[in-house]
């Protein structure tokens, strides 16, 4: 009995890691299906070959491996990250740090520029120390107010 129940947990054993490598490998048929969910021949025919690597002993990284040598890395839904691919991985990131940055230089700018009107506008002037204190009052400009403090003034300062 324990032989049978043995065979019974191997064989399922066997089947588990034919499905999760199965879900992990493209079809080269249909392009946008595993190969667990199509019925292309060629899905069938992998199928088979990886249940047979598997009876054969084969590890799983050996299996993904001789797909990819067989087929290309496009085969495998989690291609490799390396030199090649490192720019299309990157990229978002690398984008979306330099549309911060020059939205960050802008907004740095805007903010300093009253400041640099103020102190041209002082210096060339013999200003009294009144004049010089209401200039920069003026000048300067009020703390900006975010969306969520506005949002609780709004909701919670009624008058």
């Amino acid at each position: 009995m324990t032989s049978e129940d043995d065979s019974v947990t191997k064989a399922r054993t066997e089947a588990a890691r034919a499905r999760n490598i199965s879900h992990n490998v493209r079809c080269t048929e249909c392009g946008n299906q595993s190969i667990e969910e199509s019925q292309a021949d060629v899905a069938i025919l992998l199928r088979k070959l990886i249940r047979d690597e598997i009876r054969a002993g084969k590890s799983d990284k050996e299996i993904f491996k001789k797909l990819e040598d067989d087929f290309g890395e496009t085969v495998l839904y989690t291609p490799k990250f390396d030199w090649q691919t490192a720019s299309l991985w990157l990229s978002p990131v690398i984008i979306a740090a330099a549309a911060g940055g020059i939205w960050s230089y802008n907004r740095h700018r805007k903010k300093t520029n009253v400041h640099v009107m103020a102190l041209d506008l002082i210096r060339g002037v013999a200003l009294t120390p009144k004049e010089k204190e209401t200039m920069l009052d003026l000048l300067t400009p009020p703390p900006q107010e975010t969306p969520l403090i506005r949002w609780f003034k709004r909701h919670f300062y009624q008058n």
